[in-house]
């Protein structure tokens, strides 16, 4: 007597019919929040398995890899029930005994999370949140013995998520996504880039999307709604273009070297901005960015390491956050530090516009590349919530550039 295993997989929207089926062996899909990406992935990952396939699924979370889990395990309960299939649930893998067919979820933040497995299809969801070095490094070289393929996926990040990314460059999906469009507009069918925005999915309901949306920013709701690609904000006080022309990878000896220290107050909130930055006469470089998300001692010793480092005249440090417990946070570690605490008695605007000009008569070189700071930088929009990078970098530059503004120990723009 044959038993009959049904296999039951989420109807695909046209907008994921269009990734599944396409026989580019390198596909980088942007999408919306919401748009059904990962279900999409999920349909595809299945089918490979399903043709005798090794199919390996990473994501940023634990709670990313549930998503797709969910999908794989319901799709496929009827064959591992009947034991044709066997599940590791611990594991987050469903194999075929005695074979090297198998899909597989996990976490990967970074490139040691893949490290000793390999796959005839790797899939990459949330790709920006993933440190590149997950493909350069580990990815790529899993699929060369069988010529592998790999599906990249991800939401262009506002400013606030991009925060927690484990990227080197903020940017380095979206770059993939513009190889695979200038390759596939070439005329390769190697490589392919698909876009849609959380509306093409038609199984969304839009009180979810106007839940997602209700909170966000004019520009966050382009880049995770519409799942628009941009670098550069309308109206930010910074342009790509600024920083580039004045970059510079030499630099005179200089007057003066501070850290700029823009604390976070829980280790579980936002980072530390850790600017180190110096000035020679008019001019001042951006040197370092140790920025990093840590509990109070530990920024306050990443900012002495920083100041030892670069042989730095002082720290300034705003004390808005934490008051005075900032200082005695920095001298807790290194009591001989000196400190200069400085207080922001008008707005975050006012505050970096003075830095901006003088970065727009060119009086301002970033000294290498700082991928994180310069998207600070150019995706900030007065008004909104300023990040700590840019915050710890106007510190540095107002201390440096505009020291008649101070008066005493606390800063005013009066």
């Amino acid at each position: 007597m044959t038993t009959e295993v049904e296999v039951h997989l989420p109807r695909p929207h046209q907008k994921q019919i269009d990734f599944i089926r396409s026989p580019a062996k390198r596909k980088v899909i942007r999408a919306g929040r919401r748009g059904g990406k990962t279900v999409g992935v999920s349909i595809l990952g299945i089918e490979q398995f399903l043709a005798g396939r090794r199919v390996l699924y990473a994501a940023p979370t634990m709670e990313q890899v549930g998503r797709f889990w969910t999908t794989v395990t319901r799709a496929l309960y009827e064959p591992v029930k009947y034991r044709m299939f066997r599940k590791n649930e611990a594991e987050h893998f469903i194999e075929k005994p005695g074979s090297e067919q198998r899909i597989k979820a996990k976490t990967a933040w970074n490139a040691d999370s893949l490290r000793g497995d390999y796959a005839g299809l790797l899939i990459l969801d949330e790709y920006q949140m993933i440190n590149e070095q997950a493909w350069n490094t580990v990815g790529a070289p899993m699929l060369l013995d069988n010529d592998g393929d790999a599906v990249f996926i991800y939401t262009p990040p506002s400013l606030r998520s991009r925060s927690v990314s484990k990227a080197d460059d903020p940017q380095h999906a979206a770059k993939m996504f513009k190889k695979a469009q200038a390759l596939q507009d070439g005329g390769s069918t190697r490589w392919a880039a698909f876009h849609f925005n959380s509306m093409d999915n038609p199984h969304l309901s839009r009180d979810a999307l106007d839940e997602i949306s209700g909170d966000m920013t004019a520009l966050a709701y382009r880049m995770e709604i519409l799942a628009e690609d941009i670098d550069e904000a309308p109206g930010a006080l910074w342009t790509r273009k600024t920083i580039e022309d004045y970059r510079v990878l030499n630099i005179p000896e200089l007057d003066r070297i501070v850290v700029a220290l823009d604390p976070s107050t829980t280790s579980g909130g936002d980072e530390a901005g850790i600017i180190v930055a110096g000035s020679h006469g008019e001019h001042g470089y951006v040197l370092a960015d140790e920025s990093l998300q840590a509990s109070p001692l530990v920024w306050a010793k990443a900012a002495i390491t920083a100041y030892h480092k670069h042989k730095a005249d002082l720290i300034v440090a705003e004390k808005n956050q934490g008051g005075e417990m900032v200082e005695i946070t920095i001298h807790q570690v290194d009591p001989d530090v000196p400190v200069t605490l400085v207080h922001a008695s008008r707005g975050k605007q006012a505050r970096a516009e003075p830095v901006s000009a003088k970065a727009e008569k060119g009086l301002v070189h970033h000294v290498g590349s700082f991928p994180a700071l310069e998207d600070e930088l150019c995706l900030w929009v007065p008004g909104d919530e300023s990040p700590n990078r840019l915050d710890a970098m106007v510190w540095a530059m107002t201390e440096l550039m505009f020291k008649g503004f101070f008066d005493g120990r606390k800063f005013t723009f009066e």
